[in-house]
């Protein structure tokens, strides 16, 4: 193996994106998508029903983002959301299904009396937590859910429990995963915790009235949030470095998809990646089924300066193996319960004395079955045989008399 290069570590700064990139990148991918759905099938096959203009405008542009190190080790990431400059969901004739905490009488309410007509048309429907999974659980059921709308929005105290009630139908696919919307009032804070409710302030009851909630945001900020959520890009985390976010679709203007580009990478650097942009790797744009173009690279690979190769060693040396680290530290491998430790040696096997033949233990004696005698066993059946044919001659005579 050769000596590798060495790497030097910059100083942390803040690197923007070129935005003359980021509009190349879109360009060329639009153009891509466009010619790639006008172009004739491989096979041969012709679809009729397939439409090309419909085709390229449902067509998903995606940014992803490859980051240095995980996100996060932990695989219950709270999804957000980031508002775009030109919202992905513009049309009058779709429909919303919102999804709150228990109980869900207050939000009905709400939707039905006090948001305005054109969201209202939106909203096809509101459901609790408690009856998605009483009215939901059957996969049919689900699969129905999951066709009759197009924007599936939660409360973000309980958007965390949705993979459980909702299942593949909903996670398996990011086309529609349940956007977060804040519904509660949030509580204030002093230096960053959350002030206390004052003793006395809360009232007991002996039923709980559904109609109300005093938790719940103003009517005014819940309309805001809702419309806010149902344009905005979804950002759902795993514990990998690999994230992507759609933001938008590739019968848009080259324009429009560089100006939401620019705002989520610019969002999810600053909200959801830990080390900013030390830890941001590429930024890229692509299809479904095309390659991914180029929106941003860095020239540091690592985060960590421990990670990169010095001079003039061997990658094997220079980076050990969790194996190899455990002996220099002086523990011991995990290498099983069935193989031997290194450190033990064989025990010589002890010699065992001679034993007496009186000491022995006696083998059992082998059953001795009788002799079989045909002679007699011919005897009993011809007896038998005559017995039945005088019984069968007497019954013979009772019958003619």
């Amino acid at each position: 193996m050769s000596p590798s290069a060495a790497v030097t570590k910059t100083a942390e700064t803040t690197v923007p994106v070129n935005p003359d990139q980021t509009l190349k990148a879109c360009k060329a991918l639009v153009a891509h998508i466009k010619k790639a759905a006008a172009a004739p099938p491989k096979d041969g096959k012709q679809n009729l029903l397939a439409d090309a203009e419909t085709t390229v405008a449902e067509t998903p542009v995606w940014l992803t983002l490859t980051t240095k190190n995980h996100i996060h080790e932990n695989n219950r990431l709270q999804p957000g959301k980031i508002a775009l400059p030109n919202p992905l969901n513009t049309s009058e004739e779709i429909s919303v299904c919102l999804i709150t905490a228990d109980p869900q009488r207050y939000y009905k309410n709400a939707v039905a009396d006090e948001f305005p007509e054109e969201l209202r048309k939106k909203i096809g429907r509101v459901i609790d937590l408690t009856h998605l999974k009483a009215k939901f659980k059957a996969y049919e059921a689900q699969r129905k859910l999951f066709s009759e709308h197009d924007v599936f929005l939660a409360d973000d105290r309980i958007i965390n429990r949705l993979p459980k009630a909702l299942g593949k139908t909903f996670f398996k696919t990011t086309t529609k995963r349940p956007i977060p919307v804040v519904l509660m009032a949030q509580r204030e804070k002093v230096d960053g915790k959350r002030v206390a409710v004052p003793k006395g302030f809360m009232v007991k009851k002996n039923k709980r009235d559904p109609t109300e909630n005093a938790n719940a945001r103003p009517t005014a900020e819940i309309v805001k949030e809702v419309e806010k959520a149902i344009g905005a890009a979804l950002v759902h985390l795993t514990p990998s470095t690999n994230t992507a976010i759609k933001v938008g679709y590739a019968g848009w203007e080259p324009e429009k998809i560089a100006e939401n580009i620019t705002v989520v990478v610019k969002e999810l650097v600053e909200r959801f990646v830990p080390q900013k942009w030390s830890n941001v790797r590429s930024f890229y744009v692509k299809g479904p089924e095309t390659a991914a173009l180029p929106v941003y690279q860095t020239d540091e690979l690592w985060l960590d300066e421990s990670k990169v190769v010095p001079n003039g060693q061997e990658g094997s040396s220079a980076l050990p193996g969790k194996r190899e680290q455990k002996l220099i530290k002086g523990e011991k491998p995990n290498i099983g319960k069935k193989r031997k430790s290194l450190d033990a040696e064989p025990e010589p096997a002890a010699e065992e004395a001679p034993v007496a033949k009186e000491d022995r233990p006696k083998k059992k004696a082998k059953k001795v079955l009788p002799e079989s005698n045909d002679e007699k066993l011919d005897k009993e059946i011809a007896e038998r045989k005559a017995r039945l044919k005088k019984q069968k001659a007497s019954a013979k005579k009772a019958v003619e008399v």
